[in-house]
């Protein structure tokens, strides 16, 4: 009697396996149709925008995603002709700006050259051609002041009747704008150590700024543009093995800055 109802409940059952494959297709397809959806119903300006980004971030160039369709876009203001000409743009001003800085330099120098010419005069004048001598650099005008005008070896002091010399250069330093103006102090590796100064270090950083102290006392002078340095016996100019050399290690410097100089630094 158990076996045939059992036999009856196998035969009321109905097999619905199939149905689970069939609902995972639907469920494609109902996928399919929404992205076909999103897809037509776009907003092709803003896929523009986002195209070029992707392009810009990915490739740095073009390609397809440049164009809001499969076939590129008939205006040229659009698309892949507008980047060129954006990009043609960036460039164009990159290279007038390179081509300004480089007039500008060329300008630079040119006055730099005017004031060396003045220097030079002011020295042949003098007759101090074994003192003093100018160099154009790089880093700017280079004015080099051996020590024995000016200083008592081992003195940092300028002696009283040199004052009017450096008086008189403190002159040829007035410049229409002014520029930067280094003053540095030099030895030679001879050690010193008295009473007054430690170091030659010591020597060379007070020689620049007692002559500094003349200099900016020209009312024609700004001292804000006025800086001092001192190098002691690191930065020779000769070999101290000799006299000669040791003499024209002895020296201070006056530079002339050019007019960028202080825009490069704080770039």
């Amino acid at each position: 009697m158990a076996r045939k109802k059992k036999k009856k409940h196998d035969d009321e059952h109905v097999d619905e396996s199939w149905l689970i494959p069939y609902a995972d297709l639907l469920t494609l397809l109902l996928a399919l149709f929404i992205v076909l959806f999103a897809m037509g119903s776009v907003d092709a300006a803003k896929f523009q925008m986002l195209s070029k980004s992707f392009n810009a971030v990915f490739t740095g160039g073009t390609g397809v995603l440049e164009y809001s369709s499969v076939t590129p876009p008939e205006n040229e203001k659009d698309g892949i002709d507008q980047l060129k000409k954006d990009k043609d743009k960036e460039k164009e001003k990159e290279k007038d700006k390179e081509q300004k800085k480089k007039e500008r330099e060329a300008a630079d120098r040119q006055e730099l050259e005017g004031v060396q010419k003045q220097v030079n005069q002011f020295i042949k004048n003098k007759k101090l051609e074994h003192q003093l001598e100018t160099k154009l650099t790089k880093e700017g005008l280079l004015i080099t002041i051996k020590d024995s005008i000016f200083f008592d070896s081992g003195q940092a002091v300028i002696r009283q009747e040199d004052i009017p010399l450096a008086k008189e250069i403190s002159n040829l330093l007035v410049l229409n704008p002014p520029r930067n103006i280094i003053i540095s102090g030099h030895t030679d590796n001879v050690p010193i150590k008295n009473s007054q100064f430690q170091s030659n270090w010591h020597l060379s950083v007070m020689r620049a700024v007692n002559f500094m102290a003349i200099l900016t006392e020209n009312p024609k002078l700004d001292a804000k543009v006025f800086s001092a340095k001192g190098f002691g016996e690191y930065k020779p100019a000769a070999s101290n093995k000799t006299a000669e050399g040791r003499s024209k290690n002895r020296r201070v410097e006056v530079l002339i800055q050019p007019r960028n100089a202080a825009t490069d630094e704080n770039q």
